[in-house]
């Protein structure tokens, strides 16, 4: 029988996530460009956006010395300066409030006090929407979480109560796998951990539920070779307090990242079976990457940090 590869080390990590910080704060400028404006749909541009918003504000947390945010950064302050950017958040019309939301609580710590977010932020929390009506269990979830990190005032249930009615909660030893949603589970993990900046707060029972249900979706996104949902994953297992590295799932996700990665620090796209092309223009292969490198980057950049505080061999947290 053979042996099974070692783990990959820490510098290895490390290169990984460097190359995906070093695309991502080269590269993101491109979503507020005039040729990225016009080729980029708006509903994903807005998101993407607001991916970048997390992704900084995690990176400046974790390593606020790293000259590759500054590109990150600039975006960021760029966009939320700009007067016209809360127009495209209602773009979507089933989430211009969450989106708005988003935008007031991820303003980076630079923006003006009367800057175009604070009157978005008062749009989205006007009216009853910081209360339980009529959310699901995920939509109160996130909706709290922001909220709070905008430091707005809410009637939402606490966190232990909003994990005891989500689908990874609900989701029984006798249920197939299949049944679980993976950006739902880790989003909710994230929600709980801070992405990783907080304990979760789960009693034991509840986070080893948790924890097998994110193990057992890594090792089946790994067969896979779904890139961008392993990248969530890792990051989640990193928030229920295992460590990716010496996890048998993790430690395959992370080799299977390194090696798909490219010279550039790109993944090229968001799994196997939708690389990005050599020949792919620059547009298609923005498009492809993105996402999935922008999640190897927040993923790796909040894992390294830990590790850095915490030595190794501590152990799950």
């Amino acid at each position: 029988m053979g042996t099974r590869p070692a783990d990959p080390d820490l510098a290895a990590v490390t290169s990984l996530s460097a190359g995906a910080r070093r695309w991502t704060g080269l590269h993101c400028g491109f979503l507020d460009e005039p040729a990225g404006r016009a080729e980029l749909p708006v509903t994903p541009r807005v998101k993407a956006l607001l991916q970048l918003a997390l992704l900084r504000r995690a990176w400046a947390k974790a390593d606020p010395a790293d000259p590759d945010l500054a590109g990150v950064t600039a975006t960021v302050d760029r966009v939320w300066r700009s007067p016209g950017h809360p127009r495209l958040l209602a773009a979507e019309p089933r989430w211009a409030r969450q989106f708005r939301l988003m935008y007031g609580a991820l303003a980076p710590p630079g923006a003006a006090a009367d800057g175009p977010h604070r009157a978005v932020l008062a749009e989205a929390v006007a009216g009853d929407f910081l209360t339980p009506r009529r959310k699901s269990p995920y939509l109160h979830l996130e909706t709290r979480y922001y909220a709070e990190l905008a430091g707005v005032p809410h009637r939402l249930a606490d966190y232990p109560e909003l994990y005891r009615i989500s689908r990874l909660a609900a989701h029984g030893d006798d249920r197939p796998l299949a049944e679980l949603d993976v950006c739902n589970v880790t989003h909710t993990v994230f929600h709980l951990a801070d992405f990783g900046f907080r304990e979760p707060g789960l009693r034991a029972a509840d986070l080893a539920h948790a924890r097998d249900r994110v193990l057992r979706l890594t090792e089946q996104c790994v067969r896979r070779e779904e890139w961008d949902l392993t990248g969530k994953l890792l990051l989640a297992q990193h928030c229920l307090g295992l460590d990716p590295l010496s996890t048998p799932s993790g430690a395959a996700g992370l080799r299977m990242l390194a090696e798909v990665q490219r010279p550039d620090g790109a993944v090229p796209g968001r799994s196997a079976a939708d690389r990005a092309g050599a020949g792919a223009d620059p547009v298609t292969f923005f498009r492809a990457s993105y996402q999935s490198t922008l999640v190897v980057a927040l993923a790796t950049v909040v894992l390294l940090h830990r590790r850095q505080a915490v030595p190794a061999s501590a152990g799950a947290r």
